[in-house]
């Protein structure tokens, strides 16, 4: 699976995430998305909507900085000053550096 996606419409202002897991639950398979940016902007997704749904790119599209960070994005982190959850990322992930 490739691990490196652009959204076709901007998540909390920001387009370009890594999958940094995959898990397996009962036939079903989701994705741990995170924001190159910004690890507080992060998503779980379906193979459906990742493959099928027409919002991802498989790698990272080359965008201006208005397009690939936007207002959106500005809105937000004034608004969530709280910090994220941990990420906790499994055994055979990619991004596993421990």
């Amino acid at each position: 699976m490739e691990n490196y996606w652009t959204s076709n419409k901007t998540i909390n202002g920001l387009r370009h995430f890594v999958l940094v897991n995959e898990t397996k639950e009962n036939g079903n398979i989701s994705f741990l998305m995170v924001s190159v940016l910004d690890s507080e902007i992060n998503l779980t997704t379906t193979y459906e909507e990742l493959i099928n749904s027409g919002n991802w790119h498989k790698g990272w599209i080359n965008l201006s900085k208005h397009q690939s960070i936007t207002e959106e994005y500005v809105n937000f982190k004034s608004i969530n000053k709280e910090g994220i959850d941990e990420i906790f990322i499994n055994e055979d992930s990619l991004f596993n550096i421990s």
